[in-house]
């Protein structure tokens, strides 16, 4: 960092910008304490003071579209990023004028139009999603910049140091601002980390790093006009640690005895806007008369915008299920798909090709990034020669370059970080998680942030990521982590939509609804099924979410069921016409949405069902399917449903073990012929 701290090298201007931004903050901060002090809101709310003077600097030198992620502690900089003080208390407040029309409240803050992306409630998580943001500005050529605010707690978060990693090794023009004000919570720094100086950090990541008294304005300035500019020059990240003190407990109401009290009424007494207001003066930089009247507008901007909130009405029941969903009739509680399966799909294509599962797979994102540059797929090992552990990706980083063909280091929680920020900067990335059980690495960006961005932006926040996950058992040899079907993970995550694909049809039509749907979509691939084949449209075939198909009509019983776990209830359904029994096998397809009328449609006429899926019985999938049909046709039903899942294992190594854990045909044809007894 340059040692040029001269106050006069900065625009009077600027200078006058900042201490208003500074002043403007800690009135907010404290009118919305006396507000919690007074009964008038309820809220865990975490004040900012000592902090005001690190966004207020850094955002004198932004531009209003680029970008911005911050944490919880989050009212400076989301002030200081553009949004209205209107805006943000009604939103508080809990009000339907808020900017998030009160789904976000305090914690979960975003203003895209005024680039604040994403105000994460989880300690370090959305700091991976700041390089999708980051990538975004690179592929697309916008010269913006990310800044990710957070504290010195979230620097030992590992998704911190895996973005950090990723930020690095691709060149991103993302600012990582550390504001460090000496606790984690309730835990001094000294006592959570070794380190004595965090923006040592960013050498083990060949970073450029700045340690910045986060207190002072001047110094801020110069930091942060280094690290801009390298981000604007495409010379990478940096990371900057800011010092600064925490004026007050972890949160509002909270006690200070853990605090150094030394520390803090020293902090109390030379707060970084009386120092700032000070040396404005001493220096001549702005008159007496001036300040006064930055300190009058502020208080009368905040007096009215406290008017305001309180004259704002609350949501309504009616606002509860908008914006879980681009299309609210995709949400399962509300959905009633118009189902027209009672017919099989007819299959008229002039152009088709007899493929793989797997090779399905090639072409679709293979025809994707041909006819759409927004496309790109990220991933470990996705690049050639590997393309893919079971060659999915084989030859497209070849065709279309590593710009939009990623290879990643084996960082889950950055690979979906990355496509989150990318998709909410324009773009529709395709990632990769190998195997369902790694999902478990980077639950939290998919389902605290991919699954809620749009619900708590008020419907502001579009995630189109497709997350391609494969479940790898009953194939043998992979045993109890590589090998689990996950998917009632997902489906219990409101915001996330769910496909099981049980052909290469239904694959390619499935992967390319997904790749254009507005909503974070997981395709749940089958490794069992990577290798049979079958007919595949070549031109552009996209089958609607939430739409189920029989695959095989019957009058008897009906066999509900998705991904690998088709190919059995196919194969037992023709068996059992030796037996006179006409099954029906209803592919589901598409878990959320849900295609309740094609069950209820299909069960209604056999009177009979079994539900069948290769994930463990227990609490899975089957148990939603069985109460749909009990409560909507339980008078109807011959006999009650019949649930087929796995046993309630880890999915064992042995073949002979596993060969039990897993549902077979034998237990299948049993089960259906005591149906129709």
């Amino acid at each position: 960092m340059s040692n040029n701290l001269n106050i006069n090298d900065i625009n009077t201007n600027t200078l006058r910008d900042i201490y208003t931004m500074m002043f403007r903050i800690q009135e907010c901060d404290q009118r919305i304490q006396r507000w919690l002090s007074a009964g008038k809101l309820q809220f865990q709310y975490y004040p900012c003071g000592g902090q005001e003077a690190i966004p207020a600097t850094f955002t004198s030198l932004l531009n209003n579209d680029d970008y911005m992620i911050t944490t919880y502690r989050c009212i400076h900089d989301v002030l200081a990023k553009g949004s209205s003080v209107k805006d943000v208390f009604s939103e508080i407040a809990g009000k339907k004028n808020g900017l998030c029309q009160g789904k976000g409240g305090p914690m979960h803050l975003s203003d895209p139009a005024n680039g604040l992306m994403v105000t994460s409630g989880i300690v370090g998580g959305g700091v991976p999603i700041a390089n999708g943001l980051g990538l975004a500005s690179i592929l697309k050529n916008t010269g913006k910049t990310t800044i990710v605010s957070f504290g010195d707690g979230a620097a030992n978060i590992g998704a911190v140091h895996e973005a950090m990693n990723l930020a690095s090794l691709w060149n991103l023009p993302v600012i990582f601002l550390c504001q460090n004000n000496q606790y984690a919570e309730y835990t001094a720094f000294s006592e959570s980390t070794k380190t004595k100086n965090l923006s040592e950090r960013g050498n083990a990541y060949e970073m450029p790093s700045i340690q910045v008294d986060g207190s002072d304005p001047v110094a801020l300035y110069f930091a942060a006009e280094e690290a801009i500019n390298r981000a604007r020059q495409n010379k990478g990240p940096t990371f900057v640690e800011a010092l600064c003190d925490r004026l007050q407990g972890h949160a509002f109401g909270s006690d200070e005895s853990h605090m150094d009290q030394n520390q803090l009424s020293k902090g109390l007494l030379n707060t970084p806007i009386n120092n700032f207001k000070a040396r404005l003066l001493s220096d001549n930089i702005l008159t007496l008369e001036v300040i006064e009247k930055i300190e009058e507008n502020a208080v009368k901007e905040v007096d009215e915008a406290e008017t305001y909130t309180e004259s704002c009405l609350p949501p309504t029941e009616t606002d509860l299920y908008s914006d879980v969903f681009s299309d609210p009739n995709d949400i399962p509680d509300i959905s009633n798909s118009d189902s027209d399966s009672d017919n099989l799909e007819s299959f008229n294509y002039d152009n088709a090709e007899n493929i793989t599962y797997c090779q399905t797979i090639t072409n679709t994102l293979d025809y994707a990034l041909e006819t759409d540059k927004s496309v790109i797929i990220l991933g470990e090992d996705i690049a050639d020669p590997a393309g893919g552990v079971v060659k999915a990706t084989y030859g497209l980083s070849t065709k279309y370059g590593l710009e939009r063909v990623r290879p990643t280091p084996i960082s889950e929680q950055a690979i979906i970080g990355a496509a989150i920020g990318a998709s909410m900067a324009g773009l529709r990335p395709v990632a990769e998680i190998m195997v369902n059980d790694f999902l478990g690495v980077c639950m939290d960006q998919v389902t605290n942030h991919a699954a809620k961005l749009r619900y708590m932006s008020g419907g502001k926040t579009n995630v189109p990521i497709t997350i391609r996950t494969m479940i790898a058992g009953n194939v043998g040899s992979f045993g109890a982590q590589h090998s689990q079907s996950l998917e009632t993970w997902l489906t219990h995550s409101p915001g996330i939509k769910v496909v099981a694909p049980g052909t290469p049809k239904d694959l390619k039509g499935l992967l390319m609804s997904c790749i254009y749907d507005d909503d974070p979509c997981v395709v749940m691939e089958s490794m069992g099924l990577y290798f049979g084949s079958g007919e595949v449209p070549t031109e552009d075939y996209r089958i609607p979410l939430g739409k189920a198909e029989i695959k095989k009509i019957g009058s008897d019983v009906s066999i509900i069921t998705y991904g690998a776990a088709l190919l059995s209830a196919l194969e037992v359904a023709n068996e059992l016409e030796n037996d006179g029994i006409n099954a029906e096998v209803l592919d589901l397809r598409s878990l959320v949405p849900l295609d309740k009328n094609a069950i209820l449609n299909s069960v209604g006429k056999t009177k009979r069902a079994l539900v069948l899926h290769g994930a463990v019985r227990f609490c899975g999938f089957g148990a939603e399917i069985a109460s749909l049909i009990h409560e909507n046709l339980f008078s109807e039903l011959k006999k009650p449903v019949t649930r087929i899942g796995s046993a309630y294992t880890p999915i064992p190594f042995a073949k002979e073990l596993e060969n039990y854990h897993f549902p077979n045909n034998e237990n299948i044809k049993t089960a259906i012929k005591e149906l129709v007894q």
